[in-house]
């Protein structure tokens, strides 16, 4: 039962990224785009005939700007009118039907009411419902609707039919459906459960045509008809020390968890009176002091036949106040994947498999009635590596830790942001901005915590390493990783993998803890340690030292996970609970991966009081300033979201006055300020004065952490390069380090003397490779590769200026250097070959200037290591002259170690006239069989 469509149609929307280039960039889209449409028509996806295509271009940019902080539009416009041109133009050449939206949606931005796009360039349901039919009409031409009272049921259907499509094209956990980690459990279960899906998504496309008639198919009949699945066999063993297929409950289950001396355990919730309860994967407190849990049964992921998957947001509440949990909320339900969720005064931002969701509660009954789509694009093929664990900064800003394997392409307002193999991305709710904020070589970040001073930690999870985030947020070079900040945590102590991360700052809990990192494991050591971390008064960093096991277990399916403090000053974490723990040891499907366990557990310290909770959610504004003195780092984090949702010009007037009733003889005097100077931010009206007076603050601390809110938001602060080349000379090495660090983000011009400047007083051990990776990465090159000016080679006079030549168009911004790299070896984590040592590159001349002049696209072997070769190789022929042809081929075929003859104009006119008829890309395959190696 295989799928075909319906349709003959395909379509692809091109222009916006691509747009971001300018003007410079749209010759080379141009022939990128024309050699798509030829290789597209080349085709024959059903097996027959060429399909038919249909370009559409991009939307026009809506101006937001008076009312979000978001650009005006007029730029994006300006470039997004000369692709879709140059998309007019190469659709006219080649025959190509083009469907202009761009001219269209601009119209209806001057004539509608209602905004049309969430953010400048992502349409709203109300945009997409226009935009549906400018589509349809334009592509089918127009007609009278013949069955419109079928509308809805045929959106249903289509809806239905998509979110299985969805599941084969994009299958969460592809990695392990397809890719690397395949074998040695992925036979046994997915090429079934792919055979399953296609056949399920068939019935659903016939179900659209029965929806036209009026008709609603019997889904659940017809799926019954679809292949079964195989029983997959567990690879648990009885001797297995890691978990038991034995559970425990309740007082069994406590007596296992060992607290440290003084402290006390108890259980708050478990899915014995709460069954949705099961698997919890993130916990939070909301500004009601209310606890969240994010569960998510259907990990690894859905399973074809299954029911939909449905993991939830849950509150939890003790409404007797006798510490347990009486109450539960499902405040959203139908989910899939709820590895990461936060709070925002528009709603709950969630994880859900490629998209940033935002979850709203129209009408305040505690239930989710409106999901909108913020980002889409993350990449969810390793589906416990997706974005998750989320935290937000002083700002509001939002913290999400990704891991290996993973390639994310997001398109955003302000342009694409792409990421792979391990890092954190920041998105700032009040600009609509993501960023990759961290480029690091680590598999899976499930823990990210801010101390009192806003510095950023981090936990490696499949490591046993924890560390400081910050020196590892310079600018990243896109495919390299930045410099990984050094392990934090003492040789006795490291033990993985860790899940959750939090700083003690509770008065319920020992004055000694104050201030100490807690860090949960969940396999080599089961429970919580505590490590204390304390300013370094030789570097610009901390320094680190186990101080005890908060609590320890003895019940192997014990994994805690995520953990916070709660307004009353106690600790609350939850138990994932699980017999099998590693999503690479075990199949997906084996039948002893658990869906249905899990607790919450509260930790206290009875000789001394809980806090008194301090009022948020139905506090004044003056009372929530006053919270910002609290000691409870929490208290001043749901006090500051708070503020966030109110009346920013009243706040704004209110905060003025605390801050000048503060008493400056009052130890804590400049964290008050500072924590002002945080709620300013967060209401993205950062003030300029108060900025300036923290950045001039006697503790380095706050310095470090006012240089950080000028980073962020710099496009307020007109003297922002100032400002930072004033912290660059500070005499505190981190105020330095935060200085370069932010200026890496500037450009060339502004940052690099800001850097320079920075390392004038000398560098520590934190400061020495965010410094030479910073100056690297703004001169165009990986930190240890020194920029190839000087070229050793053998060559003379007119080869010698061709090589000299061929440089110059070698690095060209999106030519050759963009993939194979300023030093020829490839990105290998995205696929990109070496051209170093390359038989390719050094051997037959006429297959070389082929595949430049026509692009390459498939599997291609370099060196020995197969390459898939899914991203072609752009097609030069139209974009080089036979002169410039000559002279880059001459170059890579004399550097990066290559040594071999030079290539001249006259040959390159020679081949190309033996190939104009060419149509679509080469393949190597084709390729060897004309000019095999060696000959």
């Amino acid at each position: 039962m295989a799928y075909q469509p319906k349709c003959g149609y395909r379509h692809r929307i091109f222009g916006y990224p691509e747009s971001f280039e300018g003007p410079e960039g749209v010759d080379n889209y141009k022939e990128e785009l024309r050699a798509f449409i030829k290789h597209t028509l080349s085709q024959k996806y059903n097996g027959t005939t060429p399909p038919q295509l249909a370009l559409v271009s991009p939307i026009a940019f809506e101006d937001l700007s008076d009312k979000m902080d978001l650009p005006d539009g007029k730029k994006e416009n300006g470039n997004l009118e000369l692709y879709t041109a140059a998309m007019k133009e190469v659709a006219a050449e080649e025959g190509v039907l083009l469907v202009d939206a761009y001219e269209p949606t601009k119209d209806w931005y001057q004539t509608e009411s209602t905004d049309l796009t969430q953010d400048g360039f992502q349409l709203t349901d109300y945009g997409y419902q226009k935009f549906a039919k400018l589509l349809a009409d334009k592509v089918f031409g127009t007609e009278e609707s013949k069955a419109e009272e079928n509308r809805e049921l045929v959106l249903e259907a289509v809806n239905e039919k998509n979110w299985f499509w969805h599941n084969d094209f994009k299958i969460p956990n592809g990695v392990h459906a397809y890719g690397r980690r395949y074998d040695p459990f992925g036979p046994d279960n997915y090429p079934y459960e792919i055979e399953k899906i296609r056949q399920m998504t068939a019935i659903r496309d016939t179900a659209i045509w029965q929806a036209l008639e009026g008709k609603k198919m019997d889904l659940a009949k017809s799926d019954a008809k679809t292949r079964t699945l195989p029983e997959v066999e567990t690879n648990y063993k009885p001797s297995n020390k890691n978990g038991s297929p034995e559970y425990l409950y309740g007082k069994d289950a406590l007596d296992k968890i060992k607290p440290a001396p003084g402290y006390k355990v108890e259980l708050f919730a478990s899915e014995v009176e709460f069954p949705d309860l099961a698997n919890p994967v993130q916990v939070s407190f909301d500004n009601k002091g209310r606890l969240w849990v994010a569960v998510m049964p259907s990990y690894p992921h859905y399973k074809p036949g299954d029911s939909k998957p449905n993991d939830k947001l849950l509150i939890l509440e003790d409404t007797d106040g006798d510490n347990k949990a009486d109450k539960q909320t499902i405040f959203a339900d139908g989910l899939h994947l709820t590895i990461g969720f936060e709070f925002a005064p528009e709603g709950v931002y969630l994880s859900q498999g490629t998209n940033l969701v935002l979850l709203k509660d129209t009408d305040g009954d505690d239930k989710a009635d409106v999901k909108e789509i913020v980002l889409s694009g993350f990449d969810d093929h390793d589906t416990h590596h997706a974005i998750s664990a989320f935290t937000a900064d002083p700002s509001g800003a939002i913290y999400m830790g990704e891991g290996v394997f993973l390639h994310t392409n997001v398109e955003t307002a302000y342009g694409t942001v792409r990421g792979t193999n391990g890092g954190f991305y920041r998105y700032s709710p009040q600009r609509h901005y993501l960023e990759r904020t961290a480029q690091l070589p680590i598999p899976n970040p499930w823990g990210i915590a801010f101390d009192d001073w806003g510095q950023p930690f981090f936990e490696h999870t499949s490591g046993p390493s924890a560390t400081w985030m910050m020196p590892g947020t310079i600018v990243p070079r896109y495919g390299v990783s930045s410099p990984l900040p050094e392990n934090l945590i003492e040789k006795d102590h490291l033990v993985r993998p860790t899940s959750g991360l939090e700083f003690v700052s509770s008065r319920h809990f020992p004055e000694a803890a104050q201030g100490n990192m807690l860090i949960a494991n969940t396999i080599g050591f089961l429970g919580i340690k505590e490590h204390s971390m304390v300013d370094d008064p030789k570097t610009a960093g901390y320094v680190s030292k186990h101080q005890e096991d908060l609590i320890s277990a003895s019940d192997k399916n014990f994994r805690p996970v995520d953990m916070e403090f709660a307004p009353d000053g106690s600790l609350y974490f939850i138990d994932w609970h699980n017999v099998l723990i590693g999503h690479m040891q075990h199949n997906a499907r084996d039948p002893l991966r658990d869906h249905v366990h899990g607790r919450v557990y509260r930790i206290t310290y009875p000789s001394r009081p809980l806090v008194e909770p301090a009022k948020i959610a139905d506090a004044s504004i003056d009372e929530l300033l006053d919270n910002l003195k609290l000691p409870e780092y929490r208290t001043r984090y749901r006090t500051k979201r708070e503020l966030r949702a109110r009346d920013a010009s009243e706040v704004l007037s209110k905060l003025n006055t605390w801050v000048a009733n503060l008493d400056a003889k009052d130890p804590k005097y400049e964290h008050h300020v500072l924590e002002a100077l945080w709620v300013t931010w967060g209401l993205n009206k950062v003030d300029g004065q108060l900025l300036k007076q923290v950045l001039n603050a006697k503790d380095f601390r706050a310095r470090s952490a006012a240089v950080g809110v000028l980073r962020y938001a710099g496009h307020q602060i007109p003297d922002q390069a100032e400002l930072l080349m004033q912290a660059a000379k500070d005499d505190n090495p981190r105020v330095r380090l935060e200085a370069l660090v932010a200026a890496s983000w500037l450009g060339r011009d502004v940052g690099i003397p800001i850097i320079t400047e920075a390392g004038k007083k000398g560098l520590d051990k934190w400061m020495e490779k965010p410094y030479e990776s910073a100056l690297a990465h703004l001169n165009g090159h990986k930190a240890g590769e020194e920029p190839k000016e000087v070229i050793k080679t053998d060559l003379k006079g007119k080869d010698l200026e061709l090589l000299v030549a061929g440089r110059e168009i070698y690095m060209r911004d999106g030519y050759c250097a963009t993939c194979h790299q300023a030093d020829g070896q490839g990105l290998d984590a995205s696929g990109f070959p070496p051209l170093a040592g390359s038989e390719w590159v050094t051997g037959n001349v006429d297959r070389l200037i082929k595949l430049t002049t026509k692009g390459l696209m498939g599997p291609i072997e370099v060196n020995g290591k197969t390459y898939p070769g899914q991203v072609p190789m752009t097609p030069f022929g139209n974009l080089l002259t036979a002169d410039e042809t000559a002279a880059v081929l001459t170059y890579i075929r004399n550097t990066f170690g290559n040594k071999a003859s030079p290539i001249s104009p006259e040959k390159v006119k020679e081949v190309r006239e033996q190939i104009k008829d060419k149509q679509g890309f080469y393949s190597p395959e084709e390729l060897l069989k004309e000019h095999p190696h060696g000959k």
